[in-house]
This record gives structure tokens, sequence and C-alpha cells, in this order.
């Protein structure tokens, strides 16, 4: 067999391969790309348009589930209008100002409340405090005792503005109410002597009184949990100015000091 024919029984083998590949390729295509419809009737078309829009509805379920949480990273928690649970709790301490500083001194409060977040701003709480805080001791000697106290339990309303963006996971607010308080004072007389031959303290006179008073204050936060710092749960500090329109204390007919009360309560606590 000469060259030549060779050559060409080879280039007609792989004309002939050729055209049988590309024989099988747009078969395949057409098998897996167009079943067999009707073309007037728009058959295929309409289900390759159910297909997308199956896809589409899909990929949208996960985003419009996660923007109906509150303080989630999404930020579309208060747009929906939902309502959301609030607790703190919380403990510091609380100091005179004003005219108050004769009549009580430093001291030690503890904090609990619950409420509603409306949105991711604003909260409304109901709110239980307890403030114990020393007499003077020009206050204790005028009473006549040895050792003396100041007690004010409160329940209150507060209302609590967030003044940041709601994505920063640092912050700070303004808070303010007010509501019921009750202060009792409280005079202390050591008396002789219990079973191990030690003083035991005798609560000589108490002054109660019951009031309203009200309450105004700023604070800041940091978000715990979450990648961006998007968590519900947060740190918090803050100071109020906090007043009281009490009486002035008296002891048998004779004023003792007292009148309105003014302090400064700092607390420290967690908010969710």
């Amino acid at each position: 067999m000469s060259f030549r024919r060779l050559f060409s029984l080879k280039r007609n083998l792989s004309v002939m391969g050729a055209a049988i590949l590309l024989t099988a390729g747009v078969a395949r295509a057409q098998s897996t790309v167009s079943p067999a419809a009707d073309p007037a009737s728009g058959e295929s078309s309409s289900q390759s348009y159910q297909f997308l829009a199956d896809d589409l509805n899909a990929a949208a379920e996960p985003a419009a589930a996660g923007g109906g949480q509150y303080d989630n990273h999404g930020g579309g928690g208060s747009s929906h209008g939902r309502f959301h649970w609030a607790f703190e709790g919380g403990a510091g301490a609380n100091g005179p100002v004003g005219n108050d500083k004769p009549f009580i001194t430093w001291g030690a409060n503890f904090t609990v409340g619950a409420g509603l977040h409306l949105n991711h701003r604003l909260t409304v709480l109901g709110e239980y405090q307890f403030m114990d805080n020393k007499l003077p001791g020009a206050l204790i000697a005028a009473g006549g005792a040895d050792a003396g106290n100041a007690h004010i339990n409160s329940i209150t309303g507060a209302i609590l503005f967030d003044i940041v963006p709601e994505k920063w996971a640092t912050g700070a607010y303004v808070v303010g109410g007010g509501g019921y308080y009750h202060m009792s004072t409280n005079f202390t007389d050591f008396e002789c002597c219990d079973f191990f031959g030690s003083e035991v303290p005798v609560t000589a006179l108490s002054i109660t009184s019951n009031q309203l008073g009200g309450n105004l204050g700023i604070g800041i936060y940091h978000k715990l949990g979450g990648v961006y710092g998007d968590g519900t749960m947060r740190l918090f500090a803050e100071v109020r100015y906090l007043f009281i329109n009490s009486p002035p204390l008296a002891s048998q007919g004779v004023s003792i000091g007292g009148g309105t009360t003014e302090l400064l309560p700092i607390t420290l606590g967690v908010r969710f």
C-alpha cells in the first residue's frame, strides 16, 4: 500500500469519527434540554418558568425567616411589630447629693426588673430596687442612738431609649421613670448581751414614709454574643438622679433632719 493511500484512509476515518461524535452529542443535548412536547401548547416553557419561580421562592424563604427576630444582625425585627420580653438585674452603690449629705451617706443598691422591648430602640420596664444607706454620725447623735441606717424600697416604671444605631455592639441610652417609694429611717442601740457576751443591736426608733418619686439617668452597654455583637444579652453601667419628696424626720414632735431625698444610684448589671 502506497503512502498516499494510507494517508487518505486515515483522513477518511478521522472525518467519520468526528461526524459520529457530533451526531451523538447533538442527540444527547436534545434529549436533556427539551423533553417531547407540543410546541403549540407551550407546555415546556410553562414548566421551565415554574421551576425558576420555585427556585427563587426557596432562596427567599431563609431570609424572610431570619428577618422577624428582634436584635438579630438582619435588623428587620422591629418592622414586624413583635414585642419581646425584657429582663434585668444589677447592683451597685448610691450616694447623696444636694442638701441630703447631712442626713444620709453612701450605701448599696440592688435592682431587678422585667418588661417589653417594643422595638430595637424603645424598652419599657417595671423595676424593684432596694437601697441601704448609713446615717451620718451627727444625725444618729440627734436621734439619741448608737447607729442608724436608711432603707428605701421602690416599685417604679421606667422607659429606656437607645440613642445609637442598632448594629453597634457598644452603645448608650437614656432612662427615666417614677413610682412608689417606701423609706424607713432606723436608729439602733447596742444592748448587752447575747449568749456569747456580745452586744445586740436593738431598733430604738424607726421612722417610715410612703411617697412618690422619680429618676432620670444615662447608661452605656455592650452586647454579648453573635458574630457582630448582635446578641440580646447586654452588660450595662448606668447612673440615675433619684428624687423622693419625703417628709422631714421627727422624733416625739422634734425635727431631727431630713426632708426631700436626693441620691445618685450607680448600677452595674445585665439586661436582655
